[in-house]
């Protein structure tokens, strides 16, 4: 098999089973980038979700939201041979890109707290999250190995685990 970066772009969501996969979202800003990972079955799925929740009509924009693109990256997972129970959830980016003083422009976080609630409506824990913080990010998830890496920009790249969960730049 030929190794593949399958490019998930804002609002966009991708699965996968093939195991020489790697699932990438480049330049998550405000963007939540929310990984589910089924390591056993080599099953992995990214959304890159702009925004905490969807107008009420998604037609072809399910992956924007938060409150869409969650249960669809599980149906998806869920349809390709994952297991509920053993999905291990990563977020990455919500940052604060420029300065606001008035809270309510405060998009990374509001798109963070969407995606938690998406989540936990579904019971789905988080097990690792780099949230937060004022740099970009960039986010890759190996299919094969479930491992996720985060890149901040300007940094090196490192893995994301329950170990070193809630690291994020100033």
């Amino acid at each position: 098999m030929i190794a593949t970066e399958i490019m998930v772009r804002m609002g966009e969501l991708a699965t996968s089973a093939a195991a020489d996969d790697t699932l990438v979202s480049l330049a998550l800003g405000s963007c939540i980038g929310v990984a589910m990972v089924d390591r056993r079955r080599s099953v992995a799925g990214l959304a890159h979700v702009m925004l905490p929740a969807s107008p009420g009509h998604t037609a072809g924009h399910v992956g924007r939201f938060a409150d869409t693109a969650v249960p669809a990256l599980l149906d998806e997972l869920l349809g390709l041979g994952a297991l509920r129970p053993r999905l291990e959830v990563s977020l990455v980016g919500g940052a604060q890109m420029f300065a606001a003083k008035d809270s309510s422009l405060a998009v990374g976080r509001r798109n963070e707290e969407g995606v938690r609630a998406a989540l936990r409506a579904l019971r789905l824990p988080v097990v690792a999250h780099c949230t937060g913080g004022k740099a970009g990010r960039t986010i890759r998830v190996a299919v094969g190995t479930g491992e996720v890496t985060v890149k901040e920009a300007g940094g090196t790249a490192w893995v994301l685990d329950a170990s070193n969960s809630g690291r994020a730049t100033a």
